[in-house]
Parts: C-alpha cells; sequence; structure tokens
C-alpha cells in the first residue's frame, strides 16, 4: 500500500529542469565576487600551509616507487 501512495506522489510532482527554477540570469555583483574570492584565497593560504598527512606521504613514496620501477 505504501509504494502505491508513493507512485501516486510522484506521479503528481511536475518533472521540471533545474534550469528552469533557477533562470539562466543569475549573476554575482563585483562586490560580492571578490568577497567569495577573498574568502577562498584565505581558506586556501590555510590548508596549504597545514602540513601532509604522514599517511598522504607513504602512498606518494609507494606511487613514486612504481613511477621509477616501470621506466
Amino acid at each position: 500500500m505504501t509504494s502505491d501512495k508513493g507512485n501516486k506522489l510522484a506521479r503528481a510532482l511536475p518533472r521540471t529542469s533545474v534550469n528552469d527554477k533557477l533562470g539562466t540570469d543569475a549573476r554575482l555583483d563585483s562586490g560580492s565576487q571578490k568577497r567569495i574570492g577573498d574568502q577562498l584565497r584565505a581558506m586556501y593560504d590555510e590548508l596549504m600551509q597545514q602540513p601532509v598527512p604522514e599517511r598522504f606521504r607513504e602512498l606518494l613514496d609507494q606511487l613514486e616507487k612504481k613511477k621509477d620501477g616501470a621506466q
């Protein structure tokens, strides 16, 4: 009985694409773009200051050894 209800609900909802709802002219003003860019740069800079985890170093070393062995 639950599956019948679900099927009826699914058919009752109109099928529209995301583009139909959002439109194609969505824009940010230059001030908003600058703020977002500044925040992304700050987050990226902070991320780049963090050390590489030891497990990642081990994986990179393994890949490098395989690469050297394949040449």
